[in-house]
C-alpha cells in the first residue's frame, strides 16, 4: 500500500507515446487523429458493477501492481493515461463492464512483472489509430458519453471507427483540482 500512495503522489508519470497525424474542429469541438504506440499494458476487467464504480475498482488495482504488488516487488512508476475500455449499448448509455489499463512504463516493457492479483492480466497491444476529443474536471460516465456523443457529431458519417467500444481516459491524479485532462478515443477500422 505504501509502494502504491509513494508511486502516484511521488513519481513522474511517462506518457504513452503518440504522434498527431492531423487535427480538427466541427460543431465547437476541437480533435485529433493520432497514432499511438503498441506495447504491454496491464488491463483488468470489471463486471456487474455501474462504469464510475468499476473504473475506481479497475484502477486501484493497476494502482497497486506498478506500486510494487508484482513479482518482482517493484515500484515501476506510473503511466498515464489509464484507460477504461467502454462498452456502449444501443441507447448511447455504458453496459455493466468495463476493461481499465494501462501501459507498461518503458524500462519494464522488455520484461513486465507478473500481477500477484489473478485478475490482472498482461496484454500485448498493436500500435493503434484513434480520434481523440480533449476535455477537463472530474470525469464520470455521463461526460464520457457525453463527449463520445460529440466525437461522433464531429466525424460525421466521413470516419471509419470500431462502434463496439471506445477508449475513456484520465491522466491525472485524484488529488489534482484543477487542469485536468480527460479523453474519448475512438480505434480507426
Amino acid at each position: 500500500m505504501l509502494g502504491m500512495i509513494k508511486n502516484s503522489l511521488l513519481s513522474t508519470v511517462e506518457a504513452w507515446p503518440y504522434r498527431v497525424l492531423s487535427k480538427g474542429e466541427k460543431e465547437q469541438l476541437s480533435y485529433e487523429e493520432r497514432v499511438c504506440e503498441g506495447g504491454w499494458f496491464a488491463a483488468v476487467e470489471v463486471t456487474g458493477k455501474p462504469f464510475d464504480e468499476a473504473s475506481k475498482e479497475g484502477v486501484l488495482k493497476l494502482l497497486k501492481y506498478v506500486g510494487g504488488t508484482n513479482d518482482k516487488g517493484v515500484g515501476m512508476g506510473m503511466t498515464a493515461p489509464v484507460s477504461m475500455t467502454a462498452f456502449p449499448a444501443e441507447d448511447g448509455s455504458l453496459q455493466q463492464k468495463v476493461k481499465v489499463s494501462l501501459r507498461i512504463p518503458s524500462q519494464f516493457q522488455a520484461n513486465p512483472p507478473c500481477p500477484s492479483d489473478e485478475s490482472i492480466k498482461i496484454e500485448e497491444r498493436q500500435e493503434m489509430t484513434i480520434y481523440s476529443t480533449q476535455f477537463g474536471g472530474y470525469a464520470k460516465e455521463v461526460d464520457y458519453v457525453n463527449y463520445a456523443a460529440k466525437l461522433e457529431s464531429a466525424l460525421g458519417s466521413e470516419a471509419a471507427y470500431r462502434k463496439d467500444f471506445y477508449f475513456c481516459n484520465g491522466y491525472d491524479p485524484p488529488m489534482k483540482p484543477y487542469g485536468r485532462r480527460n479523453e474519448v478515443w475512438f480505434v480507426k477500422e
